[in-house]
């Protein structure tokens, strides 16, 4: 069995794996499209938007329905491969936890 200083050691250094992944996802792109790449948005892994685009064929003032869904199409997959990409590296260190 683990004393208990040697438990607060492990912990503090999967404390400091976190941190570190933690950043390392705040900094990543992640890109969403949606159909046909009509409306592209990209996002840091801390969810902040850095651009999005709309192709000139999506673009048509008669139809702002279209311009809409697809623009939520985009953001949500973004969005989505965020939070695979942060459960697949921070639920690493749930198996990891000393106690």
């Amino acid at each position: 069995m683990m004393n208990m200083q040697s438990m607060m050691k492990q912990a503090q250094k999967l404390q400091k794996q976190m941190e570190q992944k933690q950043a390392e996802l705040a900094t990543t792109e992640f890109v969403g499209k949606s159909a046909q790449d009509l409306v592209v948005a990209t996002f840091t892994g801390d969810k902040k938007l850095v651009t999005i685009q709309f192709s000139e064929a999506v673009v048509d003032p008669e139809d702002m329905e279209t311009l809409q869904d697809m623009t939520t199409q985009a953001v949500n997959d973004a969005l989505t491969q965020i939070d695979v990409a942060t459960q697949k590296s921070m639920g690493a260190f749930a198996g990891k936890l000393p106690f």
